[in-house]
């Protein structure tokens, strides 16, 4: 939107002026807007900068500015397809633009009224039409004109990526592939090996327009660094791929592949297992030690000593009520422990025994039954060794 001032009806006029010439004054004939010859049409490099060359003159007056013009400058910029968009305007002292990129190069008010366009970028290519008019202190219409400048933005090619298409054995075919993603104009591609075999490559091999080299029957003197460049008009760039021929025929090469795989699947099992046996041995050591723990041993017989352990006796299976002592002298029937083999056994000379209480007898009728009872029964007279005061056997 154009920043006007004034009245409503005055500032209307002044937009009809400036893009109509309705009303047409006697010296109209002696204002002209012009553009240089051979610059209506213009190349610029994208993200460099384009002046759009314009002025007007009138003739009969001097040829700077005088102090009762009053100039109306609009820019804008045409696209095929889209509408009309305004760059900047000069209207009523106040300059207005668009975009940061678009200037006019002389201050105004002034009749030079090029327009200056920065950082340029594809998009910007097109039409731009310029339209003056000038008046008068008083508003009298002095003339109107509409200039128009085409602009084509050219890229540079871009960086270029190289691949491979293929496998590089000796008999093989392959395919080089180069391709730029932005240029304008369209770029053209060739391909060259670097020494110490250089060669560079043509049709039909090569594509320029694809870019893609096509190399067939391979032989190990046609591996080498293969460079492709791209350029244009305005700028080039390049990239590179080395090719290996490889004496080794496909098959080997894939079975050698499948055997390192199966390798070093079965090793890494194998550390997996191994690793996990270690971290669980402690742990079932621990187990099987306390499944197979056994109960407190009892003191061993003592060198040269015929007694043994309270703990380890007949007396402390047997029950106290079964064996009680007698109350009175033995009874006939009553059997006398005798002194076990073991007891004779250790009994040595160079070991005298040392002096104990002597045996008491011990009474073999559990719940005071009789010996005779017990024959009947079918009971079995059984010895059992005698305890000394301290509780061991002799």
């Amino acid at each position: 939107m154009i920043p006007l001032s004034g009245p409503p009806k005055t500032n209307l006029w002044r937009v009809l002026f400036l893009g109509l010439s309705t009303v047409v004054s006697p010296s109209q004939a002696q204002f002209e807007l012009h553009v240089p010859t051979g610059l209506t049409k213009l190349q610029a490099v994208e993200g460099t900068e384009v002046v759009f060359p314009v002025w007007y003159t009138m003739p009969g007056e001097m040829p700077d500015i005088q102090p009762w013009e009053v100039p109306f400058v609009i820019w804008f910029q045409e696209q095929k397809g889209k509408n009309s968009d305004q760059l900047l305007s000069y209207i009523n002292g106040i300059l207005s633009t668009t975009t940061w990129r678009a200037s006019l190069v002389y201050n105004m008010p002034s009749r030079n009224v090029s327009l200056l366009l920065q950082a340029l970028q594809e998009k910007d290519s097109g039409s731009y039409r310029c339209s003056v008019n000038v008046q008068d202190s008083h508003g009298t219409n002095w003339g109107n004109s509409v200039k128009t400048i085409e602009l084509n933005v050219l890229v540079p090619p871009a960086p270029p990526s190289c691949h491979l298409l293929g496998v590089p054995r000796v008999g093989s075919n392959v395919t080089l592939s180069c391709h730029s993603p932005r240029s304008k104009p369209l770029a053209e591609y060739q391909w060259e090996r670097l020494p110490p075999s250089s060669k560079i490559f043509y049709p039909p091999v090569l594509d320029p327009v694809r870019g893609s080299l096509t190399l067939t029957n391979l032989s190990s003197a046609m591996s080498g660094v293969y460079v492709c460049k791209v350029q244009n008009i305005v700028g080039s760039a390049q990239c590179n791929v080395t090719l290996e021929v490889s004496t080794e025929s496909r098959a080997a090469v894939i079975a050698g592949a499948v055997v390192g795989t199966l390798v070093g699947l079965v090793l890494l099992v194998g550390l997996v297992l191994l690793y996990q046996r270690r971290e669980k041995a402690p742990e079932e050591l621990a187990n099987d030690i306390k499944e197979d723990a056994t109960a407190p041993r009892t003191l061993p017989w003592t060198k040269g000593s015929d007694t043994l352990s309270k703990n380890g006796t007949l007396s402390s299976v047997t029950s106290a009520r079964a064996f009680q002592p007698p109350q009175g002298p033995p009874r006939p029937s009553v059997l006398t422990p005798t002194p076990s083999l073991s007891s004779q056994a250790l009994s040595s000379p160079k070991h005298p025994r040392t002096k104990e209480a002597p045996p008491q007898p011990v009474s073999l009728t559990p719940g005071r039954v009789s010996s005779s009872s017990l024959s009947h029964m079918g009971a079995v007279p059984v010895m059992v060794p005698a305890q000394n005061q301290a509780g061991s056997l002799v």
